[in-house]
């Protein structure tokens, strides 16, 4: 019988440990801020920027909403990016994606300063992460760390392969794992015999942006499956990057969609705008 590895529950065990650490934080008189930018109105931005209003509030962390129109320009918003790099009470900026077609998304990120990129995308923490220096990691990618090693499932001397090569989770994902000395193969579109090298895997991250591309014959007997994809099927219900019902009989260890992956991506966020607010005043890690 394979192991369903709750996202919802682990990700609130983190997010109960930030707040303690929070909390001793504000004992000493220190606070933690986290500035988000939202350009337009897209509803999936609206969604995903509550959620992380919701659990800075839960946190204890204070939350500053910068709700910008749609016509806003390029010059505007990095005039406000720099306004908050340069403010020494935010220790966090979160500039929501997509951004309007107006204004270029690299020129924004690259504006962010790299010690309050909390979302890890700054090519600074991108380079740190490796070349194995501190810094802000991916929020998603190191979710799915903390997944498996909360999970039991070592990662050590284990065959990964990750499906998928974007710039916010493949690449990063492949990285993490080197770094707890996974042996890693990274696929993408290019990729010749794909069910081959899917199916050598002990543990399986799929990223590819395609609903339930991934069947039982891409994946070894007793594999761990961790799926960070979610769509709406036909039905308007939420599916993954890995067909479940096909897979899953054949793992030991599978992420659901959703209820797997999705509630870590905030719950990183929120760690790392505690751990960055707090480099100064508090060194210990609890991941």
């Amino acid at each position: 019988m394979y192991q369903i590895i709750d996202g919802k529950k682990i990700s609130q065990q983190i997010k109960d440990e930030l707040k303690e650490k929070v909390a001793a934080l504000k004992a000493q008189g220190k606070t933690i801020t986290l500035a988000v930018i939202q350009v337009g109105s897209d509803p999936a931005s609206g969604v995903y920027v509550g959620n992380k209003k919701k659990a800075c509030a839960y946190i204890g962390i204070e939350s500053r909403a910068y709700e910008l129109p749609e016509e806003t320009t390029q010059e505007e918003l990095l005039q406000l990016v720099a306004q908050l790099n340069a403010d020494e009470t935010v220790g966090g900026i979160l500039v929501q994606l997509p951004l309007p077609g107006h204004i270029s998304e690299d020129k924004v990120l690259l504006a962010i300063d790299p010690k309050k990129d909390v979302d890890g995308f700054h090519p600074v923490n991108v380079g740190n992460l490796s070349i194995g220096r501190p810094g802000f990691v991916s929020c998603t990618p190191a979710g799915v760390i903390q997944l498996l090693k909360r999970s039991g499932i070592e990662i050590q001397g284990k065959e990964c392969v990750v499906l998928g090569r974007s710039n916010i989770v493949g690449k990063p994902m492949a990285m993490l794992l080197l770094r707890e000395n996974g042996t890693v193969t990274v696929c993408h579109s290019r990729t010749k015999n794909l069910k081959e090298i899917t199916k050598r895997a002990d543990i399986l991250v799929v990223a590819v942006g395609k609903p339930k591309f991934v069947t039982g014959d891409y994946v070894k007997e007793g594999a761990v499956v961790i799926d960070v994809g979610i769509h709406r099927n036909a039905d308007n219900r939420l599916c993954g990057d890995v067909d479940f019902d096909s897979v899953a009989p054949h793992t030991s260890a599978i992420t659901p969609v959703p209820g797997g992956v999705g509630p870590m991506t905030v719950a990183m966020l929120m760690y790392n705008c505690v751990e960055g607010g707090a480099k100064n005043a508090c060194n210990q890690r609890i991941l």
